[in-house]
Formats: structure tokens, sequence, C-alpha cells
């Protein structure tokens, strides 16, 4: 029994995560239409008990990151659509941090593998800056370019 002053468990990465995950596999492929049941498409996708699933589906549909369909008793069907934080959130449309990492990879990878001395000592040079850049700037400088925004010199 836990105290009242106490933290609650997590149930951000051990339910409501993986349910989010299971849910934006299925909503985004062909299928079960871009809809799938609760019951009978996510609690197996999920490999949660069906409280668990049930529990997390409405921790989510609260915060926004899932559409559900519900029933005359309120219980959720199905899940209709997911936001674009949810995607991101299940890895299928990027985030900052995560194309940063890509792109220091690429950059690490190339110096590494570059044909010829000087492209080696230039890859290596970008691969540098990159590194001294930080992950913090780096993610605010692959935001914009995720979002289409670059600053333009005036």
């Amino acid at each position: 029994m836990s105290t009242p002053d106490a933290p609650l468990p997590d149930a951000w990465f051990t339910r409501d995560l993986p349910v989010l995950r299971a849910i934006a596999r299925l909503v985004d492929g062909p299928e079960h239409g871009g809809a799938p049941y609760l019951l009978g498409a996510v609690v197996p996708a999920s490999g949660l008990q069906k409280a668990e699933v049930v529990s997390a589906a409405k921790a989510l549909a609260a915060a926004g990151y899932i559409e559900p369909l519900t029933n005359h008793a309120g219980d959720i069907v199905r899940i209709t659509a997911i936001s674009a934080e949810a995607r991101r959130l299940a890895g299928l449309w990027p985030t900052p941090q995560g194309e940063w990492d890509r792109l220091l990879e690429q950059v690490e990878a190339r110096a590494a593998n570059a044909p010829t001395d000087v492209e080696r000592q230039r890859w290596r040079a970008l691969a540098d800056a990159a590194a001294a850049v930080g992950p913090d700037a780096g993610a605010l400088l692959m935001q914009s370019l995720i979002g289409g925004y670059v600053p333009r010199r005036r």
C-alpha cells in the first residue's frame, strides 16, 4: 500500500506508451480501415491485459492523443484517429532530438568511410562541429528543419 504523499507508479512507460504505439500501428495501417476496435485489435496488439488497455485508452483520450468512438455507456469502442504529437511519440513522425541523432550518425559514418583523406577531414570537421553544437541547439535546428522554417539572413 502506498502513502498519500508518495509518487504514483509509472503508467506512461509501462501502460500508456505501449498502448499508444499499438494504436498508432493499427490506425496507420490498412488492416482495420484506420479505426481499430479497442478490444478486438488494440488489446492483442499491445500485449497488455484488457483492463490496462481500457485505462490507457481513457488516459490517452483525456490527454488528446487519440480520438475515441464511444458507445452509449461512454465506453471506448474504436479509435478513429491519433494526434500529431501521438504520431511523434509513437515514432511514426520525426522528433527534433531523433533527427539530430540521425544527422550525427550520418556525419560520423561519412567521416569514417570517406574515400579520400581530404573528404575524411572535411566530414570529421563537420562531425566535430556538430558535436560541439550540442544536443539542445541541434534539436532546435532540427525542429526548424522539420517544421519547414529556416531563419533567413536579412
